[in-house]
């Protein structure tokens, strides 16, 4: 393969035709400092507008700066990044962007890890030199998204991952120079846009132009309610996510994690994995029912069934191809069916209102907020999950309490909602919950036991794959995709007729998208962001979830033992899993 060799200073880089210096410099160790250049390798997509002019660098024979993510590498060039000329020059640069940005660092929500601060920090900033005209504010929220353009720098990161990567469409900048503004189309409140509440804006912003919406004043003021009684559920991902952030890369911190959330004063700490079991025979059972239906000749009948775990791909379907509405499973996600059997189930049991009876979720996602703000997930006004927090949220509540997490002991989910299985665990990445739905379906169907409990057909990382399972004799084909922009040309498939599946699996976030702008801050990732290998071995290594031991969903003895009773008292469970009424949990 033909390749470049040049200087970058003092030091020779041999790269690619093509490759930005940004690029170059990177692969030999020197670190050119950017605010708009973002490069999303593994989805083939790049943000570099080149506006920020934070990268410009000396090349010899050039009168002036370049900027390093324009500037493609030539035979023989040499290059310096940090001469005093360009250190001036960068000062300059960022000085007038702070001239522009509110002076509000101590109370702002990136506070500590925004990349605007730490580039002012490096380079020595210690005033703002420039004063005049600033941008005004301008304020809009969902229950996922706090979108602030009063700290926006216009690096259209947000605006180029929302078009490019997700397809949706919602961001895009509109004026010209200093009015120039990141806005909706007609600059409506986002909540009425095609907005899908993915939260790939917030995870790609260096800034908190686009954050979260923070609930975790909300988490504390229950806790702090003596006539509240607080649970909390968490998701599969989060066990991973969690110990990132905490130096525990690779590592399940399952037992840690419910010792911290029993400490930081919930009443009872469950498993969102019970719940992903129960989803997964609702789905298993209606993609049987569909398939049965279909194979008979019933040509009415909605095939390929798509998943409807993830809210943002469930919006997305919602707003952008409404028509196909019935494709989408019945079944509600994990975090809704647990909200209904505890609001339903568990606090008539413990003699507790549903009302006083509070359900916090740890989710990998800012669109599981959207999610549980829906009206339809609730009873009399009362929401059946009332509150979800993102586990960066969990992260800044176990520091808020001063707990040094290495050093906690490990200790268990309680009973009841804290019996799973594996089938549960690896809804945490993606391809898991059709895998997950595919076990039980097989077993079902054939009434046989599986001969291989892994379906390593539908692993892998592509942004879309495809596997055939042989169900007894039926082929019967499977589609995964994550990522919006992936999934829009699979539901365009179906739209037009020519889809060959019979089942499909979205997840709405990409696959493996780096949060750049936050470090030492645990990743936003949902499950299709938790790398699936890394994900794997720390579940296997996981010893504090004893239901690990059960293979698949149907032999989990919480479900298959429907009459024993619970004592609230000790906590030990064995219940039915349906609500008292008989009522269903989708």
């Amino acid at each position: 393969m033909e390749t470049i060799k040049l200087t970058i200073d003092n030091r020779t880089a041999e790269v690619a035709p093509g490759t930005n210096l940004v690029e170059a410099a990177a692969s030999i160790g020197i670190k050119i400092p950017t605010l708009c250049y973002l490069n999303l390798h593994e989805l083939g997509c790049k943000n570099d507008p080149g506006v920020c002019r934070i990268c410009v660098v000396e090349v010899e024979g050039r009168k002036n700066l370049a900027p390093a993510c324009k500037t493609v590498c030539t035979e023989g060039m040499v290059v310096r990044t940090h001469t005093p000329r360009v250190i001036n020059a960068r000062q300059t640069i960022l000085e007038l962007i702070l001239s522009d940005h509110p002076n509000e660092c101590l109370t702002c929500s990136k506070n500590g890890y925004c990349s605007l601060q730490t580039m002012a920090k490096d380079l020595g900033i210690r005033e703002a030199k420039y004063k005049g005209e600033t941008t005004k504010p301008m304020m809009d929220l969902s229950p996922s998204v706090v979108r602030n353009m009063e700290k926006c720098i216009l690096c259209r990161r947000c605006e180029t991952v929302c078009n490019q990567v997700q397809t949706v469409g919602a961001l895009s900048v509109v004026g010209r120079g200093f009015t120039s503004v990141l806005c909706t189309a007609f600059n409506d409140p986002i909540l009425t846009t095609n907005c899908v509440n993915c939260g790939q804006c917030v995870a790609v912003c260096p800034t908190s132009a686009l954050s979260e919406n923070s609930n975790i004043r909300e988490v504390m003021q229950a806790l702090a309610d003596p006539g509240k009684t607080v649970v909390v559920q968490t998701a599969p991902a989060v066990r991973v996510a969690l110990g990132q952030d905490f130096g525990l890369e690779g590592r399940s911190v399952t037992g840690k994690m419910t010792t911290v959330l029993r400490r930081l004063g919930f009443d009872y700490v469950f498993d969102t994995d019970f719940a992903a079991d129960l989803t997964i025979m609702e789905e298993g059972t209606e993609l049987l029912q569909r398939l049965n239906k279909y194979l008979a000749g019933d040509r009415t009948v909605k095939i390929p069934l798509m998943t409807s775990c993830c809210p943002g791909w469930v919006s997305f379907m919602e707003k952008h191809f409404p028509e196909l509405g019935e494709n989408l499973s019945t079944a509600k996600s994990p975090q809704q069916m647990f909200g209904a059997i505890a609001k339903n189930y568990l606090a008539p049991k413990l003699g507790i209102d549903r009302r006083n009876f509070i359900v916090v979720s740890v989710m990998p996602c800012v669109a599981k907020k959207s999610e549980a703000a829906r009206p339809e997930f609730g009873k009399d006004g009362d929401p059946d999950v009332n509150i979800s927090i993102t586990t960066r949220e969990l992260a800044h509540m176990i520091r808020f309490a001063n707990m040094n997490f290495d050093e906690l002991e490990e200790s268990d989910f309680d009973r009841p909602l804290g019996e799973s299985t594996g089938a549960g665990v690896i809804f945490g990445t993606t391809g898991g919950v059709i895998e997950a739905a595919v076990r039980t379906a097989y077993e079902i169907q054939t009434k046989k036991t599986l001969p291989k409990l892994d379906f390593t057909e539908l692993r892998g990382l592509a942004g879309i794959r495809s596997a055939t399972i042989d169900f007894d004799g039926v082929p019967v084909k499977i589609g995964i995709a994550h990522g919006l922009g992936n999934a829009r040309r699979l539901v365009e498939e179906i739209r037009a007729g020519r889809s060959p599946y019979h089942a499909i699996e979205i997840m709405a976030c990409p696959g493996g998208v780096p949060r750049p702008s936050t470090p030492k801050t645990p990743p936003n990732r949902c499950a299709s962001r938790t790398r699936i290998p890394t994900f794997r071995r720390s579940t296997k290594s996981s010893s504090a979830n004893p239901a690990d031991r059960f293979r698949t969903n149907c032999s989990t003895p919480v479900i298959t033992t429907a009459n024993r009773s619970w004592n609230p008292r000790n906590k030990t469970l064995w219940k039915k899993y349906a609500s008292p009424n008989g009522e269903s949990t989708r």
